[in-house]
């Protein structure tokens, strides 16, 4: 599904807040940021995660899979979303 260039932002919105309220270390599964739009959330599960692979890609995200990072485009499976990690180095 597509989504209107107003509803994509509004997703990125959503998914930063969701990031945001969960704090550091903690995540969210991607289906609440389609549930928060409001209507049916199933059908813009595509639309979720294409929108978290840019914030990812940003580096406003991150995204796991059992505890692992991964791209939410390709992996497979549920993921979770939440804060990016913070870089080992200090940068």
């Amino acid at each position: 599904m597509t989504l209107p260039e107003s509803e994509r932002a509004l997703l990125r919105k959503v998914l930063v807040a969701l990031a945001a309220e969960r704090g550091p270390g903690a995540t969210f599964c991607p289906s609440e940021a389609a549930r928060r739009l409001g209507g049916e959330w199933r059908g813009r599960m595509a639309a979720v995660r294409s929108e978290a692979a840019i914030l990812v890609s940003e580096g406003a995200l991150a995204c796991t899979q059992g505890g692992v990072s991964v791209d939410p485009i390709h992996a497979r499976g549920p993921i979770r979303l939440g804060r990016p990690f913070p870089d080992p180095a200090g940068r």
